[in-house]
């Protein structure tokens, strides 16, 4: 597993200075990743360089997330990200990507299509928050009380932080990733950032899309980690059954982080999604395990 990366590119934001960076042929079909929390694009850099044999893979960390800037009284709801994420799509120049969305960037990315008009070719959506109820109880204490939790001592936090990222379980989860995973939220502007984005997310901003994921009109891969302890797999099958017409392929064992838990699996089931937009490659879902 190569553990470098790198985001070598810069987008000036509203929200402050998003990181990004993008892997294979241009001239190949565009395709997104977007990352959730609290994690970064670290999580999808074994996936990016497998699309990318077939795609031309954008990634980027969120404002307040990975190497994007973080800064106090930084807006990184999602409702802001949803905006952002429509804004980049156009500074970018992609028209009709393809979309692929883990944890709340599936929240993300179904903001940008549903209420600021971002068109997606096919969308991916990876153990994603999307349906009510979310958070955990730690999630939404750490949020309630981000002032105090902000103010501990750096040992102290970063211990609270690690011990965090680890409850997210799953056979592929090594104590060097969960370095590398909490290591952007330690520090003098990392540790008040993870509090700031729990405190400004909440199942707001899904109840107001919900309603509508019956009115997606494209080609829908759900994707989840049957042994998922942050969002039960249930709520995959309840998420496939509200969009018309979508897939479901469940990732035998693996956790919330499926990208560490079962790389070459999610990143065939991708590819085979991705690939039936081609002309020619109509049958290419079949190749896909249903759950």
């Amino acid at each position: 597993m190569n553990e470098t990366w790198t985001l070598d590119r810069t987008y000036d934001s509203p929200a402050g200075t998003v990181r990004w960076t993008a892997l294979g042929d241009p001239a190949l079909p565009p395709v997104v990743l977007l990352h959730g929390t609290p994690w970064s694009s670290f999580v999808w850099r074994d996936t990016a360089r497998a699309l990318a044999e077939d795609h031309h893979v954008f990634v980027w960390d969120m404002p307040g997330y990975g190497t994007s800037a973080k800064y106090e009284g930084q807006d990184v709801s999602l409702d802001a990200q949803g905006r952002l994420f429509a804004a980049l799509l156009e500074h970018w120049g992609l028209e009709r990507p393809a979309v692929v969305g883990h944890d709340f960037g599936g929240a993300v990315a179904l903001r940008a299509h549903l209420l600021h008009g971002a068109r997606f070719a096919r969308l991916a959506l990876v153990d994603v928050v999307a349906l009510a109820p979310w958070g955990s109880g730690a999630y939404r204490l750490l949020g309630e009380h981000a002032e105090v939790f902000a103010q501990l001592p750096p040992a102290l936090h970063g211990a609270l932080v690690r011990e965090y990222v680890a409850s997210v379980g799953g056979p592929g989860l090594r104590r060097e990733v969960i370095e590398r995973l909490a290591e952007p939220w330690t520090g003098e502007e990392g540790q008040p950032a993870l509090y700031r984005q729990m405190a400004q997310n909440g199942q707001r901003w899904t109840d107001e899309i919900e309603k509508r994921y019956g009115d997606l009109a494209l080609p829908v891969l759900v994707c989840w980690g049957t042994e998922d302890a942050w969002i039960p797999v249930a709520r995959g099958r309840a998420l496939a059954a509200a969009i018309p017409g979508a897939t479901l392929h469940l990732l035998e064992g693996a956790g919330h982080l499926v990208q560490e838990d079962a790389p070459a699996e999610l990143a065939a089931a991708l590819g085979a999604f991705l690939r039936a937009e081609r002309p020619g490659a109509a049958d290419a879902e079949s190749a896909i395990t249903h759950g």
